[in-house]
């Protein structure tokens, strides 16, 4: 590990200007330091966490009033819509009549109508349809599948702790690979790829412990690439509170306490048999700064742009995770 630098400080203003850039090619490896036992041992013991069987499904504001989310998890259709007080219902996604796709069918004043034969599901057990324990944490919708998890049930999903809503911005992205949730996990706690495979977001990335402590936890100092030489410096904390979830957290300079949650959830096999898995991102943006406050405002512009950021990086990272798995089908996985 390189010696520890100093931390990140909140300044007057945001940006910072590197006064000594070092180009991409020029920067220190950091291959010996990404050591394979070291990602393999946080990931066994990211998998050994229980998740209780919850798997996030997508965003809060993907399931409208009038139309359901329709999603397959784990092997298994399901279906979420809300009722008309806006709470979260969920279950099976095929019609228990039939097996028409309810993903498909309008929501009428909380009721899921099948558009096949009018049959009518409120949320409650009715001709054969039981649902699911679902959940809405406010920025991530939940569906709980015990059969496919096959762990002991929790009441509700282990939300990472987020910055209050009324002080964030917060944006989710979702992206689907050929892969399985271990790939994706193994990426996030792959934190030495930063500068060396995302340029155009990260420079100056130096991991400067872990992972150690409780949460087990790797910690970084990078800077946020703006624009030129413009960056944003901060240092912030890995961890994988469960086998499908990897949180970043900015612990020291601009944006402490802004998150990015990484869920990993099987969706099944495609036509060949290759795995799939979606990632579904949470970014929560906060910050001290009474200017933050216009950013707030502005949230329904932001949002697409932090889903575009997000999916720029998950391009590279999800071929990252695709190669890890198509490496291991194949037995040639060299970590």
């Amino acid at each position: 590990m390189d010696a520890p630098r100093r931390p990140a400080v909140r300044g007057r203003y945001p940006l910072r200007l590197r006064r000594r850039p070092v180009a991409w090619d020029r920067q220190r490896p950091t291959w010996q330091d990404a050591a394979p036992s070291v990602i393999a041992g946080a990931l066994e013991r990211a998998k050994a966490r229980p998740s209780g069987n919850w798997y996030a499904v997508g965003a809060s504001r993907d399931v409208g009033r009038d139309r359901p989310l329709g999603r397959t998890v784990a092997g298994t259709e399901v279906v979420l819509w809300r009722a008309a007080d806006g709470r979260l219902r969920g279950g099976p996604g095929a019609c228990p009549h039939l097996g028409a796709p309810l993903k498909d069918s309008p929501v009428l004043c909380g009721t899921l109508v099948c558009h096949w034969h009018g049959l009518a599901l409120d949320g409650g057990p009715f001709a054969g349809w039981e649902p699911y324990p679902v959940y809405d944490d406010g920025v991530l919708v939940w569906v709980r599948l015990d059969r496919a998890g096959g762990e002991e049930p929790l009441a509700r999903p282990r939300v990472p702790e987020r910055p209050g809503a009324a002080a964030a911005v917060a944006a989710v992205y979702t992206g689907v690979g050929r892969c399985e949730p271990d790939d994706v996990v193994a990426n996030r706690l792959d934190p030495w790829h930063g500068a060396w495979f995302h340029p155009y977001s990260f420079v100056d990335l130096t991991v400067t412990g872990g992972p150690a402590g409780p949460a087990d936890a790797f910690t970084v100092d990078v800077s946020f690439k703006v624009a030129g030489r413009l960056v944003v410096p901060v240092r912030a904390e890995f961890t994988a509170p469960g086998p499908r979830t990897v949180v970043m957290r900015i612990t020291e300079g601009e944006g402490v306490g802004s998150v990015v949650e990484t869920h990993a959830t099987p969706l099944g096999t495609d036509a060949r048999g290759r795995p799939r898995t979606a990632v579904v991102e949470a970014v929560v943006a906060a910050s001290a700064r009474p200017g933050f406050a216009v950013a707030r405002a502005a949230a329904p512009l932001l949002r697409p742009l932090m889903r575009a950021m997000a999916g720029r990086l998950w391009r590279d990272d999800l071929a990252y995770a695709e190669r890890r798995w198509e490496l291991r089908d194949a037995g040639r996985f060299p970590g």
